[in-house]
């Protein structure tokens, strides 16, 4: 089984690279982050028709998550159940047995800013939701754009992000303290290679210079560590016409794709069935 997530910077005009990625990687599971378009806009169809099913919770121009699924979800949750945000930024699903969490955690914008505060209470409560979720979901992933490099060896020149935003003392022990309710960062149980990032500024030729941030994570319950066995960053997508500033992290897993009963009805608006009428229980890749 093969879960992703991908902050593609605008749905509407990635999609030909993520109708390109999904048929070339061919996931059980991608998770989307910064669609930047509302639900009925979304290309639900054209993500069918390429063999996905969507589930997804946007807005006009900014945020929007969603997960793509080689077979439905079920048990969708869109909002944080601790925290009345207009802003979409989580979103839920179970895959089979798998519980996937999928987050586009804010910016903050810089120190000691309104948006900082915003993201260090927003990290607060998800953690807070994160710790419930697991009491109930012991094969739980947790991934997207966190807006946090963890760890020094995360950043391309570590003194000049000293206590910057993405890089505060506060959003790492954030970060900390999600790994401290039992989850592992999937990409750091591998050997990888030095300067390894999933994020490059588009100014000042980033991406070529590898002037990049490892702020793209997917975190994984003890149940699936163990099961665990690879994570790695395509820095593929990155070096397309008009990309996204992100590039997808990709785990894979021992465990076989599940085949699940599809759900008697549709769990909110932002899904589509894959057959009028009814529901497609697909075998997941």
């Amino acid at each position: 089984m093969k879960i992703a997530t991908w902050n593609v910077n605008s749905l509407r005009v990635r999609l030909p690279h993520v109708l390109a990625w999904l048929a070339k990687e061919q996931p059980s599971v991608l998770a989307v982050q910064e669609t930047k378009t509302v639900d009925a806009d979304f290309p639900a169809a054209a993500l069918l028709e390429a063999g996905y099913h969507s589930v997804f919770s946007g807005q006009k121009t900014y945020n929007g998550v969603a997960l793509l699924s080689n077979c439905p979800m079920g048990d969708v949750i869109t909002d944080l159940p601790n925290l009345q945000d207009p802003q979409r930024r989580i979103l839920a699903g179970t895959f089979g047995d798998v519980r996937v969490i999928d987050l586009y955690v804010p910016n903050g914008s810089e120190m000691g800013s309104d948006k900082y505060a915003y993201k260090l209470d927003w990290l607060a409560k998800v953690q807070a939701f994160i710790a419930d979720e697991l009491t109930r979901h012991p094969r739980l992933v947790v991934l997207g754009d966190f807006n946090i490099a963890p760890e020094d060896r995360d950043v391309y020149d570590p003194e000049a992000w000293r206590d910057k935003i993405l890089c505060s003392v506060a959003e790492r022990d954030a970060f900390q303290g999600w790994l401290a309710l039992g989850l592992s960062d999937a990409f750091r149980l591998f050997e990888q290679e030095e300067s390894s990032f999933s994020w490059w500024d588009y100014r000042a030729a980033g991406f070529r210079r590898n002037l990049g941030l490892r702020i793209d994570h997917i975190l994984v319950s003890p149940a699936l560590r163990d099961e665990c066995r690879s994570c790695r960053i395509d820095k593929e997508p990155r070096k397309l016409e008009r990309p996204s500033d992100h590039t997808p992290v990709i785990a894979e897993f021992f465990n076989p794709p599940p085949t699940r009963a599809a759900p008697a009805s549709p769990p909110n608006s932002g899904w589509l069935s894959s057959a009028a009428g009814g529901w497609l229980g697909l075998p997941c890749r």
